[in-house]
């Protein structure tokens, strides 16, 4: 019971010291409160004014193109769209942002239905957004002829508290968030998306293969 106590004491000095700015509540109290341990007042706009994340994926939209000659070949329609302070790990992120790139709309929203992480159903969400921009404001004619050409995130705000264990210690854990990037492009997929990555055949690796065995060296031979 001692121990918990001196627990307690220590959480208080914590709170009362302002050791942990984004965690403690608006108002400076000496006891600590479970009410104060959560970052949505700290990602509000009360707290912090610039917590929209970035805004330069979102000027591409507003670029205007000049008139294109008649030999020259269309540009297809793009639009970009973005998720921000996502309540994930970047590097999470990362892999299921990758595992979509090159993907018909359709297809990649078929795939991540069946994606079991948390981030799936953010990227999704983001993918059916950005479907509806294009149609609403960018004159796309059919949903489904759109692919996605650009998807990646990027690193958040990472706000640091504490946890506390045993023995009155307390040790260090980080809040991550992260922002989702899209860009969707009218027309069809490519069939290599990254370019000297195309899929060979068995021959053809066989082939490279043997290629590469003949071409070894024994070491002090004429």
């Amino acid at each position: 019971m001692s121990a918990l106590l001196q627990s307690f004491r220590r959480l208080t000095l914590l709170s009362s010291s302002n050791l942990v700015p984004a965690l403690v509540g608006p108002s400076s109290t000496t006891t600590a409160t479970t009410s104060n341990f959560h970052t949505s007042s700290t990602l509000s706009k009360q707290w912090n004014s610039r917590n929209t994340g970035p805004s330069r994926w979102l000027q591409l939209n507003k670029i205007v193109y000049p008139p294109q000659a008649p030999e020259e070949t269309p540009r297809p329609a793009f639009v970009c769209h973005q998720k921000t302070n996502i309540k994930y790990s970047p590097k999470k992120m990362w892999y299921i942002a990758s595992f979509v790139r090159g993907m018909s709309v359709d297809e990649a929203l078929k795939q991540l239905s069946f994606v079991d992480k948390k981030g799936a159903a953010t990227i999704k969400e983001a993918i059916l957004e950005a479907v509806e921009m294009a149609v609403k404001r960018n004159n796309v004619e059919f949903r489904s002829n759109l692919w996605v050409a650009e998807s990646f995130c990027s690193k958040g705000r990472v706000f640091k508290g504490f946890r506390r264990h045993g023995r009155g210690r307390f040790g260090e854990v980080e809040y991550k968030h992260c922002h989702y990037f899209v860009r969707l492009e009218e027309g069809a997929p490519p069939a290599n998306y990254y370019p000297g990555r195309e899929q060979k055949s068995g021959k053809q690796m066989l082939d490279e293969w043997v290629e590469s065995m003949r071409k070894r060296k024994v070491i002090n031979s004429l």
